[in-house]
């Protein structure tokens, strides 16, 4: 058992889209709310940022307990994502690469027997390491779809 082909060039590759996506705003921009009481495009990234190590010290949990229960994430009750949202956007965009690299080695890594390890998810039930990879990754697409809405949304108005 191992990744899917599809799995591993996103893992590697989907997390560029924020910079293209993010290209041609100010910061300034970036931080506003184009959507009065919803996140900015930058604390969409300043999510993904955070959540990482999060996913990250879970897959470690999934490797080192049996079937171990999560808490649902909520971003707004960790603190590490409201540090993010107070760096620079450079030092966001750099600790998204260093912690995603980080994470592709650790995944890609792992023996096929270690994928199939589960973890409980408080929403979706037991889920594999595999199945925990594709939560993750389609949980940062939908962030990136919301960034490119967003930007949209701002273009339009300004």
């Amino acid at each position: 058992i191992m990744l899917s082909p599809s799995a591993i060039a996103r893992l590697q590759h989907q997390h560029e889209t924020l910079v293209e996506l993010l290209q041609g705003f100010s910061e300034e921009e970036l931080r506003r709310q184009v959507i009065p009481g919803k996140w900015s495009m930058f604390e969409q990234a300043a999510h993904l940022a955070a959540y990482q190590p999060t996913f990250y010290a879970r897959l470690q949990r999934i490797e080192h307990e049996n079937s171990p229960c999560f808490e649902r994430y909520v971003a707004d009750n960790d603190p590490h994502f409201h540090e993010c949202c107070k760096k620079p956007l450079n030092w966001l965009l750099d600790y998204l690469q260093n912690q995603r690299a980080a994470l592709n080695q650790y995944l890609l890594a792992l023996p096929g027997q270690a994928l199939q390890r589960n973890g409980i998810h408080p929403k979706y039930g037991t889920m594999t390491v595999t199945g925990w990879t594709e939560f993750f990754l389609l949980h940062e697409a939908h962030h990136l779809f919301s960034i490119f809405m967003l930007a949209r949304e701002m273009n339009i108005h300004s």
